[in-house]
């Protein structure tokens, strides 16, 4: 039998040019590596946390009410029909079983008897008249007599855990619709932050915005770093979070949030990016998390957005794109360009050696070189010091040279 063999030398692989063959590796490498950093909270504000291992349940049996508002809503809404069945049919079982025990049952045909509930002729009948009543609905068909004060009593209570299982799953509901989490679906922030020069110093800035026209009030900023860190004692703490100063000495951190506003950490010797420079950046296994929170102007209930952003979000020497402009009595914002940036001249050191450059610019030629003389010339002196130690008599001439030189100096001041 013959079969096909493919020659080895018929396929060929394309062949790349220099270039993208010595960036091929590097970008295989940030894309891996960007697939293995492990967020801390997602870019949508979910926090990637998972509890587990939690022994004491019932301590959410004892915050009942916040454990049904955080249940997912295909189990508060199965939950909410299941409170109401079951009291329904715990009630009508009732009905029934006191219309059993009186014999209302075996006297249906009976004109003669007064029954607890008239017109309840078995348990389907039982359990629409627990319906009405819980509801209060009153159709007026069935109604209890006052031959049965059994009946009378079960009544009241009824009413009144009615009322108690109403106000609650209601009140429950109108929290878990009336929460602000969606409110925070409007407000965004930035893909990328950015790192570069404003007034003179380096800088690390990222943008917020809301989409709508109701404002947050009172909205503040927070921005944190999460890197694990080894104390000097040998202690490691996992995810460890270093405030991150965004204006909250100056009062920058309070936001007027009608147009996207651009906030800017100035990296100083109190900021955790004083000594880390645009190849440092690039091997940091870090993340910044940002928080904006303010109160919802139509409902007055708080709300919070979160992002962050990893070492490979962190653009150096970039700046965003302009998005306000002038128009015919309004200014515009254009969301088009909101994720924009575009790429600026910007110092590859960390601002620790940009600060030290700047120092050694501003001091003058004498005193430069004469520190580098001191420098270099340290070794030859601490010799010469060593080599010229004063012996006694060299000090007991100094001090008589110096008793004539005061006399000479009196005896010319008295001629004057």
């Amino acid at each position: 039998m013959e079969q096909d063999v493919e020659s080895p030398a018929a396929v060929r692989k394309p062949k790349l040019p220099k270039q993208a063959r010595e960036d091929l590796p590097k970008q295989l490498a940030e894309i891996d590596r960007a697939k293995r950093i492990q967020r801390y909270v997602q870019k949508d504000g979910k926090c990637n946390v998972h509890h587990g291992n939690v022994r004491e349940r019932y301590r959410y049996l004892t915050d009942i009410f916040t454990t049904l508002v955080d249940l997912k809503w295909r189990f508060n809404l199965f939950i909410f029909v299941l409170v109401y069945t079951v009291t329904w049919l715990f009630f009508g079982l009732m009905w029934w079983l006191i219309a059993y025990l009186r014999g209302d049952l075996d006297h249906i045909a009976d004109d003669q008897w007064t029954p607890c509930v008239n017109n309840l002729n078995g348990f389907v009948s039982a359990f629409l008249f627990s319906i009405e009543t819980e509801t209060t609905i009153g159709y007026g068909y069935r109604v209890i007599t006052d031959q049965c004060p059994e009946g009378i009593l079960l009544l009241l209570v009824q009413s009144v855990l009615g009322s108690i299982v109403n106000a609650f799953m209601v009140g429950c509901m109108f929290v878990k619709i009336s929460q602000p989490k969606k409110r925070a679906e409007t407000l965004v922030f930035s893909t990328n932050a950015v790192i570069s020069m404003r007034d003179g110093r380096l800088c690390l800035m990222f943008r917020v915005g809301d989409l709508r026209n109701s404002h947050i009030v009172e909205a503040s900023i927070r921005a944190k770093l999460i890197k694990s860190k080894q104390t000097k004692e040998g202690e490691f703490i996992p995810l460890n979070q270093t405030d991150i100063n965004v204006g909250y000495n100056t009062g920058d951190d309070r936001l007027f949030l009608v147009s996207p506003l651009i906030i800017c950490h100035e990296i100083n010797q109190h900021s955790p990016f004083w000594e880390i420079s645009q190849a440092h950046l690039a091997k940091e296994d870090l993340e910044i998390v940002v928080i904006l929170e303010g109160m919802v102007e139509a409902t007055g209930m708080t709300c919070q957005a979160r992002s962050s952003y990893v070492s490979s979000e962190i653009k150096w020497g970039y700046r965003f794109m302009p998005v306000l402009t002038l128009e015919d009595g309004f200014y515009e914002v254009d969301y088009n360009s909101f994720h924009e940036i575009y790429e600026t001249n910007t110092p590859a050191c960390s601002a620790k050696e940009l600060a030290d450059m700047a120092n050694r610019a501003r001091l003058p030629l004498t005193w430069s070189l004469a520190s580098k003389l001191s420098q270099q010339g340290l070794p030859e002196s601490e010799h010469e010091v060593q080599g010229t130690k004063t012996t006694p008599e060299n000090e007991e001439k100094s001090q008589t040279a110096e008793r004539n030189g005061d006399i000479a100096n009196l005896e010319s001041e008295s001629k004057v």
